[in-house]
């Protein structure tokens, strides 16, 4: 190209200026020359343009294909006529270039040529905006309020204005016009206007970008980012992980003093934030992710599905759901699955419940007994050990010889088995107890209700003797009261069998003196007075 042409000095400024390839520009000579020649010439030929490097001229040419017979005449010529100008060599289909002349050209065509040169330069440039900020898509930049549009915030980013929408701005933030903002570039997309980018202050990725500008050693490497959410304004969770064993991945990202996650919570406008040290375990993850509560128990109920359930004391349970499930709701999104949150009372009574159920039926099945899983009650049934009162009353031998263990495992398992089975006499006797009772009531009911229609004969029966009184007091000891059968120790029994442990707490005054080392006084003969 020749720069010291005018043409070639203008195409020169305008690529430098609008940072845009040349040659673009050059085509959109070249089109907008075509375009105002079709305009004014109207002839219907192919027309066409050539930007001359060297002249830095636009040469204007029509294209004709050589045919023995012309049907078209605007766009073919026949081989006589292009004998008859003198062109040799030409044979059938080849294209032929015939000149034309732009000096014809009016005002109103070179107008409509001005404006086609500013729309492909324009789209140039629009798409010169677009293919560098989409590669940029969660990237933290800077920028400055520049106005407010309906909710919206137009921030100015140096070569584009950026829109941070209303579902992008958190609720605790507020900013003032021409006031220095960062933001993290969350979508771009192209619009009949141009380029949109949209720019977010909620994003997790913005999060992600403060700690490696704060947090040297993720900007390095050395710890990674797993994965962060985030309630905009209430609280946020991280999961980091060191890739050096000598680097605490959590104490890094705090920093000297809290330091440098203050310096985040600061830009976030107070937002909490808990970094969660990450773990390939879910189920040690998920403990992790509940932070600040603890978790006593994470057992996971379907791996395919991703669903765990969390079981944590019974003080930790407000605790490990949140405010409003805000902070069980940010773990599972952390790791990624379903966290149903269980306390360890509602557990244990649960367990209670189903025990109680299981105990209650003619036959309990082996899976009631603590360490027998489905695949081991399977094999004590192909070896002829149906029912926990079978295991109960088998020997070592027998439970060794149908599974592969230890002597040891083997009396655990008869010992819990004949446990499940006291329980199991325990309550029936109470049942029966109980029932026994509520026979006497009964009868006692009927006497009460029989004694006002006593005659006048039956009142004037002498009184019982004092050894008939008597014997009527042994008979009616004799009846069993519910209340003998020990429910201290059906209760125990039941915890001893569903793997929970028994209450220590001391059952009477003395009981307690006696655990802590003190006395209680008898009670002196004034007293009793």
């Amino acid at each position: 190209m020749n720069p010291n042409t005018p043409i070639a000095q203008n195409i020169e400024t305008l690529a430098r200026e609008k940072n845009i390839d040349p040659t673009i520009i050059i085509s959109a000579i070249e089109d907008a020359v075509v375009s105002a020649s079709r305009k004014q010439f109207k002839t219907g030929e192919d027309l066409q343009a050539r930007y001359n490097m060297d002249s830095g001229a636009v040469d204007l040419f029509a294209v004709k294909r050589v045919v023995e017979e012309v049907e078209n005449d605007a766009i073919e010529i026949s081989l006589a006529e292009v004998a008859e100008l003198g062109i040799e060599g030409a044979e059938n289909g080849d294209i032929l270039e015939f000149p034309r002349s732009t000096e014809e050209l009016g005002r109103i065509a070179a107008q409509t040529a001005k404006q086609i040169i500013f729309q492909k330069v324009r789209e140039a440039e629009r798409n010169n905006i677009y293919d560098e900020y989409i590669q940029r898509v969660g990237d933290i930049v800077h920028g400055y309020v520049k106005r407010f549009e309906g909710g919206r915030t137009i921030v100015d980013l140096g070569k584009v204005e950026a829109v941070l929408p209303r579902n992008q701005q958190s609720r605790v933030e507020s900013f003032t016009q021409s006031e220095r903002i960062r933001v993290v570039i969350h979508d771009v997309h192209r619009d009949t206007k141009g380029p949109q980018v949209e720019v977010s202050r909620t994003s997790p990725e913005l999060l992600k970008r403060l700690f490696e500008m704060e947090v040297p050693e993720i900007y390095d490497g050395t710890v990674i980012i797993k994965a962060a959410v985030r309630e905009p304004g209430d609280r946020a969770k991280i999961a980091v992980v060191s890739r050096e064993r000598d680097v605490d991945p959590v104490g890094a990202c705090v920093g000297m003093k809290g330091s440098r996650v203050q310096a985040i919570i600061r830009e976030l406008r107070g937002e909490r934030i808990d970094i969660i040290e990450w773990n390939e375990d879910p189920a040690i993850f998920a403990a992790n992710s509940l932070s600040p509560a603890k978790v006593s128990k994470v057992q996971i109920l379907d791996f395919t599905n991703k669903e765990l359930e969390v079981i944590v004391p019974e003080e930790q349970l407000s605790l490990a759901i949140g405010r409003k499930g805000q902070n069980v709701r940010l773990a599972a999104k952390l790791i990624g699955w379903h966290v149903d949150i269980r306390s360890e009372e509602e557990m244990k009574r649960e367990v209670e419940s189903q025990m109680e159920a299981l105990l209650s039926g003619a036959n309990v099945p082996l899976t009631v007994v603590d360490s027998i899983d489905q695949v081991m009650s399977d094999t004590l049934q192909r070896g002829g050990i149906l029912t926990v009162e079978q295991l109960a009353e088998s020997t070592v031998d027998d439970v060794t010889q149908i599974i592969d263990m230890s002597f040891d495992d083997a009396e655990r398992l008869i010992a819990s088995a004949r446990r499940i089975m006291e329980v199991k006499r325990l309550r029936g006797m109470q049942a029966a107890a109980h029932a026994e009772q509520g026979d006497a009531d009964q009868a006692d009911a009927g006497v009460e209700a029989g004694a006002g229609d006593q005659t006048a004969a039956e009142a004037a029966v002498e009184p019982e003797t004092e050894e008939a009184a008597e014997a009527d007091t042994a008979s009616s000891d004799a009846v069993p009261d519910p209340d003998t059968v020990d429910e201290t120790g059906v209760d125990s029994a039941m915890d001893a069998a569903a793997g929970v442990e028994p209450s220590t707490e001391p059952e009477s005054e003395s009981e307690s003196a006696a655990d802590t080392g003190e006395t209680v006084d008898e009670p002196s003969e004034t007293d009793e007075a």
